[in-house]
């Protein structure tokens, strides 16, 4: 495998995929590593292009065959990295992006995954809760309990190689501080 695993990781409503759709657009060869889930899609997800859409049983036969490298359960769903998907993409492209959460990174980091990660911060924990409560579609109970996990997954963000906060409104200056920092640790020249 030639290719960099880059993790990006918030909390949920953190920004993650709109930081990974951003990077993809400034650095050559990079790709977005897609997540294999049981939840079902959100207006104008597309199953094979935003994620790989499974059923429960189908998710729990992967994970009896060995196929996951990591998965996690979160809000009554599975989440998880096919192993074979994730080592395709290695071998044929530069930088892979991942958007795992904490427990996620963990699990790569205890199986000898190699990743540059970094950590979206929320600027504070109000602007936090008003992105979860801003996504739609949840319960007063699903937004307490994103929120406590998402207050949680700040706490272990201590295990990231990096931390850039998120500012509201400034998604273009977070790609770009991302971007600095994997051009540095990777020593990659984009200005060819």
């Amino acid at each position: 495998m030639s290719g960099h695993l880059i993790i990006i990781s918030s909390p949920s409503g953190g920004g993650k995929d709109a930081v990974i759709r951003g990077l993809i657009h400034k650095l050559p060869d990079a790709v977005k590593l897609m997540t294999t889930t049981t939840r079902p899609p959100r207006p104008g997800e597309q199953n094979g292009v935003d994620y790989n859409f499974v059923t429960r049983d189908e998710f729990e036969k992967m994970l009896r065959d060995g196929k996951m490298i990591e998965y996690n359960f979160y809000a009554e769903n599975y989440y998880g990295t096919e192993r074979q998907r994730l080592t395709d993409l290695l071998d044929k492209h530069n930088i892979v992006f991942s958007n795992i959460e904490v427990n996620g990174k963990k699990n790569l980091d205890a199986a000898g995954w190699n990743n540059l990660s970094i950590f979206l911060m929320p600027e504070s924990e109000e602007v936090l809760k008003i992105r979860i409560e801003t996504r739609g579609g949840l319960t007063p109970e699903k937004i307490k309990q994103r929120l406590e996990t998402a207050i949680s997954e700040v706490a272990e963000s201590k295990i990231y190689d990096y931390k850039i906060v998120n500012y509201q409104d400034k998604l273009a200056e977070t790609i770009e501080k991302a971007e600095e920092i994997i051009n540095e640790r990777l020593g990659l020249d984009t200005n060819q």
